[in-house]
């Protein structure tokens, strides 16, 4: 059962109390290269990113919110660090929300002033504890880092808000460490009601960093806690998404969507199988209905072992059979078996919205 948060709006989409859990991801672009940024942001929006968060180091990038925004349909994040005033002008340029380390913004004068202007605007802050920059006495409290420590840290931050009059607040835990991402966030989530911005920081490369956070973030999904998710990859953040969306689906959060099925490959299979299998789902990445598509090796491991599929392919020896709901449809060359299922698939695809 997921823990129920207080609701806050971010844009046009609202996270916590009974929203769906949002995917996140950030660009990699100068986000004074209003083009480049905008164009990632729409290969993210397209893949099923659900908010976007871009940088902000000086004024420029601040004021190209303004334009950015014109260009798009999904909130955008401003990250903010140490200066109180770029956070001001993100906010007068229409950032639907901002990040920010209250400890780090220059004083609690300041903070005022940035908590006053996001709440003039109606956006939330989110508000990011990092492990590595936890403050000394807490380390020395905790005799280093710890989910103790990084919770009182984010709870000495939060109250810095409230102080300010500002309840509009989502929280994230940075750690790169597992275990020690999800035990923190276990402990905030007994701690606040303020929903909960969760992922494991500088989780590594495509496929470390999805192990990595396929499990801490995973886990905590399970257990009801996180509200909205950011899985932080070492490489294009159109990867974030596609195992964010992956995430949600294998635990049954997300409806909506293409899932594949499909088999590890072994002696019995006499068709190329991988390749296949990866035309398949790059061709039905941008689907928005809830399918299932299984793509399987051979005969044993098809129709009868995927029969839950709504569709699918089953490998023989240079051929292959397409079948719907476990029944076979046809048997097709290995040359026309992608082209042959993509019609079958259309066809189906066409008669479900008729």
């Amino acid at each position: 059962m997921r823990k129920k948060t207080k609701e806050v709006r971010i844009g046009n989409i609202y996270i916590g109390g009974n929203n769906p859990i949002a995917v996140q991801s950030m660009t990699n672009t100068d986000t004074k290269d209003i083009k480049k940024t905008v164009n990632q942001i729409r290969d993210l929006q397209n893949a099923g990113c659900d908010i976007v968060r871009v940088a902000v180091l000086d004024f420029e990038a601040a004021n190209a919110i303004k334009e950015i925004k014109k260009e798009i349909n999904i909130p955008i994040v401003a990250d903010i660090h140490f200066n109180y005033r770029l956070a001001i002008e993100a906010i007068k340029n229409g950032a639907d929300k901002i990040r920010i380390n209250p400890g780090n913004i220059g004083g609690e004068d300041k903070l005022k002033l940035v908590a006053d202007a996001a709440k003039d605007s109606g956006i939330p802050i989110r508000v990011g504890v990092n492990s590595g920059s936890l403050e000394k006495d807490i380390l020395n409290k905790y005799g280093g880092v710890t989910a103790e420590g990084i919770v009182e840290s984010a709870l000495k931050s939060v109250s810095l808000l409230e102080k300010c009059g500002f309840y509009d607040i989502v929280i994230s835990l940075k750690t790169s460490n597992v275990p020690l991402t999800i035990e923190s966030y276990k402990l905030i989530s007994e701690k606040v009601n303020y929903p909960l911005h969760v992922g494991v920081t500088e989780a590594g490369t495509s496929c470390s960093g999805t192990i990595k956070s396929s499990i801490g973030i995973g886990t905590l999904l399970y257990m009801g806690i996180g509200d909205t998710i950011r899985v932080s990859l070492t490489g294009n953040p159109l990867e974030e998404v596609k195992v964010g969306k992956q995430i949600l689906k294998s635990l049954g959060l997300s409806k909506g969507g293409v899932e594949i099925i499909s088999c590890p490959t072994c002696g019995r299979t006499k068709i190329n199988l991988i390749d296949l299998a990866k035309k398949v789902e790059n061709a039905t990445a941008s689907i928005k209905e809830d399918i299932k598509i299984a793509v399987m090796g051979c005969a044993v491991n098809g129709p009868g072992e995927a029969k839950e599929a709504d569709i699918g392919i089953a490998g023989g020896a240079g051929e292959g059979l397409i079948f719907k709901h476990g029944k076979v449809l046809k048997k097709v060359p290995e040359d026309r078996l992608f082209d042959e299922f993509m019609k079958e698939l259309y066809d189906m695809l066409k008669e479900k919205s008729s």
